[in-house]
């Protein structure tokens, strides 16, 4: 139940923003930025969060708050489950808790993105479904391993490791920007 309230605002937002989302969004500045304010953002969170509410304890309130965080993903550089997680530390949730809820929200919000990008190729004869129905599966198996993985590392580990990398990223990228190797639009 919690899984539908959290996943509204993305799906609402995602279909009323999606011609802003698809365009004026895509700007590698803006990516670099949010890479680190977002970095930033989880790093507090995790350092800050008194991490005792337990996946049991979610409520209404807290799904929506999830499902904002959830929405900030539509911004370029945002990373989805980083915003969600943050979200849920924020509200005082485990680590393991606010993981583990944030991916299940993953679920309705790939499936729509999934079926929008379907709908869009629609019953064009040239795309390639076999390919995109196995790296599908083979994305869903390594996707399923990689949590399984992350859930165990949380049990004992704070996310400082994905605090750096995405400052070190958006770093790297700001300097690609300003050495004109990579241009913004």
């Amino acid at each position: 139940w919690y899984v539908i309230i959290g996943s509204l605002p993305i799906l609402i937002l995602g279909f009323l923003l999606r011609k802003q989302i698809e365009t004026v969004a895509r700007n590698l500045w803006l990516v670099a930025l949010t890479l680190i304010l977002f970095g930033v953002i989880l790093g507090v969170c995790d350092a800050l969060g008194r991490r005792v509410k337990q996946i049991d304890d979610l409520n209404a309130r807290d799904g929506i708050v999830y499902g904002l965080g959830q929405a900030l993903a539509l911004i370029p550089g945002v990373s989805r489950s980083g915003a969600t997680i943050s979200a849920g530390l924020a509200l005082g949730y485990t680590r393991e808790s606010a993981a583990r809820y944030s991916f299940l929200l993953a679920i309705p919000a790939v499936l729509a993105s999934g079926l929008f990008q379907a709908l869009q190729i629609g019953s064009d004869t040239t795309a390639a479904w076999g390919p995109t129905l196995l790296a599908t599966a083979i994305a869903f198996v390594v996707g399923y391993l990689v949590i399984a993985w992350l859930l165990r590392y949380l049990a004992s580990n704070s996310f400082l490791p994905f605090v750096l990398y995405r400052i070190a990223l958006g770093l790297v990228l700001i300097v690609l920007l300003l050495m004109g190797v990579v241009t913004a639009a």
